[in-house]
């Protein structure tokens, strides 16, 4: 189950600390598109699928993929692929669908003195995403969450650059971008996410997972157009636990996976 800190962590962006996203109850364990159909009718679609497992990222990008037909061949689609694990997922959803590939990087906000423990996430492009009932209950001052949150974007920026050397983002205004991790827990990384490409001008945003627990995937229909989810355990603990192979991406294979030329995958 998500913590009482989990569940908040969906939060408002910077401008807006005290409006937070509400976490719903959680839906049957089945696989479920939210807010659009594979053919992008705008209803409610479960897939009748059972709680099941992955070999590993590749094979979830290839299930996510089809789940994702609707959206195949279309000239508006592109896919992004959160750095660093969503990239292998995100690869084999662009090959299926026909669509170009690029990178979206997203850092965690660290709280000023326990780094490791998460107070928001931002994303390239300015999307923020912040815990607003951590930083009060740790009497954060605007000031120290500004700090971290400059530092972390200067990190994101020479990310950015080491993943596209000499190579320009994909240009997202008036297109449908279909974000893709290899899973979602707290959902906050992916609403940074969200927020990021409406800004930088996309027209419509799917969030599209292997995995995930079902009250964040429904949460997340507040902040994007469509959410694709191709299983949902009711005994969600963690993303890796539905992979086989769940070893962390390093930079080398993220610039293997954005470099090398996508082979166009057919129908079965």
């Amino acid at each position: 189950m998500l913590s009482s800190v989990e569940k908040s962590f969906v939060a408002a962006a910077l401008p807006d600390w005290p409006t937070r996203l509400r976490v719903a109850a959680p839906w049957s364990d089945t696989a479920v598109i939210l807010g659009g159909t594979a053919d992008i009718t705008g209803t409610i679609t479960a897939m009748t699928r059972s709680a099941r497992t992955f070999r590993d990222r590749r094979e979830a990008g290839r299930v996510l993929a089809r789940d994702l037909a609707g959206y195949r061949d279309r000239a508006d689609v592109l896919v992004l692929g959160l750095a660093r694990g969503g990239l292998p997922v995100a690869r084999e959803v662009a090959a299926f669908l026909h669509a170009p590939l690029d990178v979206c990087l997203v850092r965690k906000l660290g709280v000023p003195q326990w780094p490791e423990l998460a107070m928001g996430a931002v994303a390239t492009g300015g999307g923020v995403v912040l815990n607003d009932d951590l930083l009060r209950s740790l009497d954060l001052t605007d000031d120290q969450v500004r700090e971290v949150l400059d530092r972390e974007t200067v990190e994101l920026h020479r990310r950015e650059d080491a993943y596209r050397p000499g190579r320009d983002p994909l240009e997202l205004t008036g297109r449908t971008v279909i974000l893709v991790d290899d899973g979602i827990a707290t959902g906050a990384s992916m609403v940074a996410a969200v927020r990021s490409v409406r800004r930088a001008g996309a027209a419509d945003v799917v969030v599209a997972v292997p995995v995930g627990p079902a009250a964040v995937c429904r949460t997340l229909r507040a902040e994007a157009d469509d959410v694709v989810c191709s299983t949902m355990p009711s005994d969600f603990h963690a993303v890796g636990q539905v992979y086989g192979d769940f070893h962390q991406i390093d930079d080398e294979e993220v610039h293997e996976l954005l470099d090398s030329p996508i082979t166009v995958t057919e129908s079965d």
